[in-house]
């Protein structure tokens, strides 16, 4: 059995979790959630406790128990309290500014400004022109972003300019070395 899959989730006061027809619905004091369940796995909803069990014992249906899990659990975690990603953008004459509710542009060195639009669920904060904070209720998506807004300039390993996330280091390289 997976050791991830057998702990217990713990559903909050003022959180609803429903379970029906293999999806899974979490409400919350910040928004709603609903996700589909693997055939291989059940969750069963008991005194303010949600496990997930396995209908055979085969290694996939452990590895999926595990998963449902941590899935289950970022969702009741996305409800009440969010989650917050923040990005950190380097160099000279590299920024970002928000533009309007959804668009954020971004200055990067290219000959153009970048816009990015945010989808629904997701919202930003810029500091300072170089720290953008974005939160969400969806780990998965709020993930997807970041990674996306990443791709727009990762950070180079000679000076470290780009973007890149706050708890990220970027290993430096030497560089050249003139020969004389």
């Amino acid at each position: 059995m997976s050791r991830v899959g057998k702990k217990p989730i713990l559903i909050p006061d003022k959180t609803r979790v429903l379970y029906k027809d293999r999806i899974v619905t979490v409400e919350g004091q910040k928004g709603i959630l609903s996700r589909s369940i693997h055939p291989l796995v059940n969750l069963e909803i008991k005194d303010g406790i949600v496990n997930v069990t396995m209908k055979k014992g085969d290694r996939v249906s452990r590895s999926l128990q595990g998963l449902t899990r941590s899935l289950v659990s970022n969702m009741v975690t996305g409800v009440n309290k969010g989650f917050e990603r923040v990005l950190e953008i380097n160099g000279i004459g590299y920024r970002a500014k928000l533009s309007g509710n959804r668009r954020i542009v971004f200055n990067l060195g290219y000959s153009h400004p970048i816009d990015f639009v945010l989808p629904e669920g997701i919202s930003a904060s810029i500091d300072r022109n170089n720290i953008i904070k974005l939160s969400g209720i969806d780990k998965e998506q709020l993930g997807h972003i970041s990674a996306a807004i990443r791709r727009l300039r990762p950070p180079e390993p000679y000076k470290g300019k780009g973007i890149k996330y706050a708890e990220e280091y970027i290993h430096k390289k030497a560089g050249k070395t003139g020969t004389k």
